[in-house]
């Protein structure tokens, strides 16, 4: 099993079918795979061979579907980046994985030019837009011409299912990035399991809206090319943008962060569009009320399924699906069972322990951590053997997660054992953040902490003591992290205290700031 037979399925039963929308061009699935072979063509001819890493960035598009499948076919491993990440971040990333090619949308030259001067050891780029780059000294070539001048039979090659085909890289609990490994068993079987949950045919349509370089909406690329479905891209989250593009191709299903989902509900011209196409609406990364799911329900007249995933699991660990009989439930119960974290993916086994790794009761009360395995589950992160050791236990991926579970077998999470912080459905890992103020020459002390936020679901939020004699603006601090990383990583606001709360062993006491801002907001 691997993910080229996913596309080589839809070649053979749905050539002619409209395989993509991209904006005002479509391509059927014999279109695409043809283009697919002229990229993977190109890429062979420079030498690319089995496990190879290939990087791309790039917004939701028809390219960037073809780069998936076309490291598929060769065998390379495939690592989308993060379009948000700053150049000093994109450069550790292709360092760290040894990158030979990128991918990239022109639009993104000054962050790769940037990762260049970091480092960054590239043999060239595929530029995606006007180009390419004439500053660069590696060699540099159009996407478009390559694709085009490349044309030909191409044979994929014969893949193992457990080689590794893809490496996303997540934010580490000590501030270095780590590359969470797919292989092609993983990704196939996390397809699959999605198929089934979601009872996906060659009649949906799915929103590439989430951006594809995450997994909230990466899986969709082989689940729905398995089916014939047709994939519908959508460059960049605009809230307006994203309604009109379901009236006009007829979506039936996508994956939106609760933040999308929010500026869509609240936009003052939600009414005006129609949405009778949806069937059903997937959502995750935080909580969420049930007040929410019947707003989102009521506005976009469709299902709605609460979703709760992570990088390392493809991503679907649980989805909020009623089993038959809660169906038949009032509607105020059947809310709240689809308000939950869910029950357990297909194919993935879970289980609540305990401190001691037992199994915690099924009475919606005692807490415990997410244990997780499955043929889903990542094998490790790339090159951090102790990494991959301590995040296991006996077979069982421990996630990190804080969770109550009850006795339909229906899991809430309720914390958080890493100090992580979902803002916009992206996460950010408070010691990187940290790090980053710790660079500042101004700043003694720091401590970051996520807050509740009506639009990001959660915000950054930091604590300084500066060093003696020193002083600096809120807005100072704040564009300071941004030099140095992500801007949606960086702190919201800026509380300045004379000293931060510390626990009895002098630890930084990060449940005393949230408290502090809590009580305050009151």
């Amino acid at each position: 099993m691997n993910i080229w037979m996913t596309l080589k399925k839809a070649l053979d039963l749905y050539p002619a079918k409209i395989a993509i929308i991209d904006g005002e061009r479509s391509y059927t699935y014999q279109q695409i795979g043809e283009r697919v072979a002229g990229l993977a063509r190109f890429l062979k001819s420079q030498e690319i061979q089995p496990e190879d890493r290939i990087s791309i960035l790039e917004i939701n598009s028809h390219a960037f579907f073809e780069a998936y499948y076309a490291a598929a076919g060769l065998g390379a491993i495939l690592n989308p980046l993060n379009y948000r990440l700053a150049a000093r971040e994109v450069a550790f990333i292709l360092k760290d994985a040894g990158t030979r090619w990128l991918i990239a949308s022109t639009r993104f030259a000054p962050v790769v030019i940037g990762a260049l001067k970091e480092g960054a050891n590239l043999e060239g780029i595929l530029w995606i837009g006007e180009g390419p780059e004439k500053s660069i000294s590696i060699q540099c070539h159009s996407y478009e011409d390559v694709v085009s001048a490349n044309a030909g039979d191409f044979k994929a090659i014969s893949v193992d299912e457990n080689q590794v085909a893809h490496l996303y890289y997540t934010s580490g609990t000590t501030g270095r990035p780590k590359g969470v490994m797919l292989t092609h068993k993983n990704v196939c079987h996390h397809a699959l399991g999605t198929i089934a949950e979601l009872k996906l045919v060659d009649t949906d349509i799915w929103g590439h809206i989430a951006p594809m370089f995450h997994l909230a909406d990466a899986w969709a690329t082989f689940a729905m090319t398995w089916v014939g479905g047709r994939h519908v891209m959508v460059g960049k989250f605009d809230a307006e943008t994203v309604m009109a593009t379901i009236k006009k191709n007829k979506m039936t299903l996508s994956n939106l962060i609760p933040t999308m989902l929010n500026l869509m509900i609240k936009h003052p011209r939600v009414k005006e569009f129609d949405f009778s196409s949806l069937r059903v609406i997937l959502s995750g990364g935080a909580p969420i009320a049930p007040e929410i799911v019947r707003s989102i329900m009521e506005t976009f007249g469709c299902d709605y399924i609460q979703t709760y995933g992570m990088t390392e699991t493809s991503p679907y660990l649980t989805f909020s699906i009623l089993k038959g009989h809660l169906k038949e439930l009032p509607q105020e119960a059947q809310l709240k069972f689809k308000s939950k974290t869910g029950r357990p993916f297909i194919g993935v086994d879970l289980k609540v322990v305990d401190e001691n790794g037992v199994p915690i009761a099924a009475d919606g009360q005692q807490v415990g951590e997410i244990w997780v395995q499955g043929d889903s589950i990542t094998p490790g992160y790339w090159n951090l053997a102790e990494e991959t050791a301590n995040a296991f236990s006996d077979g069982w991926l421990r996630t990190g997660d804080l969770a109550t579970l009850d006795s339909e077998g229906y899991v809430n999470i309720v914390d958080r054992i890493k100090d992580m912080i979902v803002t916009g459905g992206e996460n950010v890992y408070s010691t990187e953040v940290e790090n980053v103020l710790y660079m500042h020459p101004k700043i003694f002390e720091a401590a970051v902490f996520g807050v509740p936020d009506e639009k990001w679901g959660e915000a950054v939020n930091a604590a300084i003591v500066l060093k003696e004699g020193e002083t600096a603006t809120q807005e100072e601090i704040i564009a300071f992290c941004k030099e140095y990383q992500a801007a949606y990583k960086a702190p919201k606001a800026i509380v300045f205290l004379d000293e931060l709360p510390k626990t009895g062993s002098g630890k930084i006491y990060k449940k005393g700031l949230r408290d502090t801002h809590l009580e305050k907001k009151k």
